[in-house]
């Protein structure tokens, strides 16, 4: 079965993405946000014009907002066109927000976006607690990188 996109029912089409979120940050628990968007947001997040490079989410008061999200103007807005760079309301249970509530108060942990995605004809984020790797962090991921790739390549120079 094909929703109104065109996808199969069940499956998402990234919009964007946060790839340096997994460098920055180790990653916790993710959460499913819904966003309140207008209606040049939704055109010009569906045609892929989304960075998340800067983006984090916040908790205030009973509510959590999505901050710094970049989504481009609309190619064919007119003066309608939306603010480029603004706050945008994420729709989560109350349960959820609580609980991040309680999680973001916590020393050094934050709400990091890690992608943008089309689901079932909806515009979803995905949202992670995360907390802020060190420098030695950074470095000793990328040296157990280094091991798997040279690891890998030289099981497939062994398999030739």
């Amino acid at each position: 079965m094909r929703d109104k996109a065109g996808a199969k029912a069940g499956q998402f089409k990234i919009l964007g993405d946060n790839r340096q979120a997994g460098h920055h940050y180790h990653m916790f628990d993710r959460f499913e946000a819904g966003i309140v968007l207008s209606g040049t947001e939704v055109k010009a997040a569906r045609s892929g014009k989304v960075q998340l490079m800067d983006a984090y989410a916040e908790i205030v008061g009973s509510e959590a907002w999505l901050v710094n999200a970049h989504i481009s103007h609309y190619s064919h807005g007119n003066r309608e066109n939306h603010e480029v760079v603004r706050r945008r309301k994420l729709l989560l249970h109350r349960s959820e927000i609580e609980r991040l509530t309680g999680k973001t108060r916590e020393k050094g942990q934050t709400l990091i976006p890690t992608k943008i995605y089309l689901k079932d004809g909806r515009i979803k984020c995905e949202i992670a607690l995360a907390k802020g790797k060190k420098l030695h962090d950074k470095r000793e991921a990328e040296k157990v990188r280094t091991m798997d790739a040279e690891a890998r390549a030289a099981m497939s120079r062994r398999r030739d």
